[in-house]
């Protein structure tokens, strides 16, 4: 059985959603490759390489690619699939946009966000916004899997696979026009160790900012929001925290002014250490949560801004 993990990548570095993507691939089969695909992108095949376990990686480039468009993404892949049991990809943004895609054209049923492997047909993910688990069993010829990466711990490194250089696909059909990106100095949220997450209780987007903003730069955070914030306008989409937002699970996060409706908790529940400042003791977010301060954030957080020196 042999499994390729479509890379998670920056142009030159690979992110820890790829390594985790392998340790969940080398739980199906020792015989796992690389795809990376993108323009420009060989640093972040020579990354790819140094991944623990890896046997080759193919690299991929095309200006399409480098846009990561579904359908050149596919294009790249299906000449590849008949090589390969499984086509693993991180359940990103990106890996959620091509994966059913490619599923589509191999007509096949996609397997998306699984927590665990069970065996080379059995999989754990979960339903119902994280409140239960399924385990599915697929009889497909191909398997076609988008892998929770807060759920696998991060493959090492110390690999020196072969890089191997293959033709992009293209998408004729498919122009790319823009993207919006917020730039910033902090950590991805994604990949954060620790993150700090305002909800509507913040009032207004120059609180949000007033509050949030200095408390994660004196900890070196990342910022999110729940999608009531987001909504609201007090923060960018991309700082959305949930079920319809980013799935994180840093090792410390503070959820400052936020209830808990259960599409939040959906996507931070498995932070190691859970710290909620809420006003209303009965909020659900105190469930979860490993500490809890019932109070005003307005009076909390300068006092926490204040400990923290």
């Amino acid at each position: 059985m042999a499994v390729l993990v479509i890379a998670d990548h920056d142009g030159a570095v690979v992110r820890d959603t790829t390594h985790k993507t392998v340790t969940a691939a080398l739980a199906l089969s020792s015989d796992v490759d690389v795809l990376v695909v993108g323009d420009a992108a060989r640093a972040a095949a020579d990354a790819a390489a140094k991944i623990a376990g890896v046997r080759k990686v193919l690299l991929a480039e095309s200006a399409e690619l480098g846009k990561t468009l579904a359908e050149a993404v596919e294009a790249t892949v299906l000449p590849l699939a008949g090589g390969y049991d499984a086509i693993l990809a991180p359940a990103t943004t990106d890996g959620k946009n091509y994966a059913p895609r490619i599923a589509a054209k191999l007509d096949v049923a996609p397997i998306s966000e699984i927590v665990e492997v069970v065996a080379p047909d059995t999989f754990v993910r979960p339903i119902y916004a994280g409140n239960a688990l399924e385990t599915i069993r697929s009889s497909d010829g191909k398997k076609v899997i988008t892998v929770r990466p807060t759920a696998f711990a991060a493959a090492g490194e110390g690999g020196s696979a072969p890089v191997e250089t293959l033709s992009g696909g293209s998408a004729p059909k498919t122009a790319f026009v823009s993207d919006e990106m917020v730039k910033s100095d902090r950590p991805d949220l994604g990949a954060a160790k620790i993150v700090v997450s305002g909800g509507r209780a913040m009032g207004s987007a120059e609180e949000f900012q007033a509050v949030m903003d200095p408390l994660a730069d004196r900890l070196g955070a990342a910022v999110g929001a729940s999608r009531a914030a987001v909504d609201a306008g007090y923060a960018p989409n991309d700082y959305q925290v949930g079920q319809t937002g980013k799935v994180v699970a840093p090792a410390l996060y503070i959820a400052i002014g936020i209830s808990g409706a259960i599409q939040h908790l959906a996507g931070m529940k498995d932070s190691k250490i859970i710290v909620a400042i809420n006003k209303d003791a009965d909020a659900p977010i105190f469930q979860v949560a490993d500490y809890g301060i019932v109070g005003d954030y307005k009076t909390i957080v300068p006092e926490l801004m204040k400990a923290l020196g």
